[in-house]
């Protein structure tokens, strides 16, 4: 029996299980900070499940592109938007079951996903040798600005437009309370 192989199993799924939990966190928090917080969680822990995969550029990238600058955006979003921390929405009875039904439901698709078998290993054009003899830079980087040169684009403007309403929105909000200081004098 492989004991590392084994091992390696267990910590993948460990780290899933973390993913999974930290993300139901993020929708559950009811604090815009603590939601972020579970949200660098979630990187994280997708981070270390893409070195148990042997990726390490994809592990890289997640912790410096998205735990890094995009967490960092959300919070400074979060400052700015909602300065006093105010606790978002509230919740009603309807909606607190619906999402009970929906995650109990989702739970019981997974599981017997899990329970049916493993799934088959992924067969694609590039092989483990293929892959460690180029590199996981050079075919990420050659498969984004090739195949997947539209859709690369199409995260790039959809992200800019993001940034572009999130100042708008600042600025509306900034706008406001000054008009509210002005009407009180």
């Amino acid at each position: 029996m492989d004991y590392g192989a084994l091992m390696e199993g267990i910590v993948f799924y460990l780290f899933a299980a973390l993913a999974v939990l930290a993300a139901l966190g993020v929708v559950i928090a009811r604090s815009p900070i603590r939601a972020a917080l579970s949200l660098a969680l979630v990187f994280l822990a997708l981070a270390a499940m893409y070195i148990l995969l042997n990726a390490p550029f994809l592990a890289v990238a997640q912790i410096m592109i998205y735990a890094g600058a995009v967490l960092i955006l959300f919070l400074f979003v979060i400052m700015v938007l909602n300065p006093r921390l105010d606790i978002v929405g509230g919740r009603n009875h309807a909606q607190t079951i619906a999402a009970v039904i929906f995650a109990v439901a989702l739970g019981v698709l997974m599981i017997a996903a899990f329970v049916a078998g493993q799934p088959a290993p992924a067969l694609g054009q590039f092989t483990p040798e293929f892959v460690s003899q180029v590199g996981h830079v050079q075919i990420i980087g050659a498969l984004l600005f090739s195949d997947y040169l539209l859709l690369f684009e199409i995260a790039s403007v959809l992200l800019l437009v993001a940034i572009v309403g999130a100042m708008t929105l600042a600025r509306r909000e900034r706008d406001q309370h000054a008009n509210a200081k002005h009407d009180l004098r």
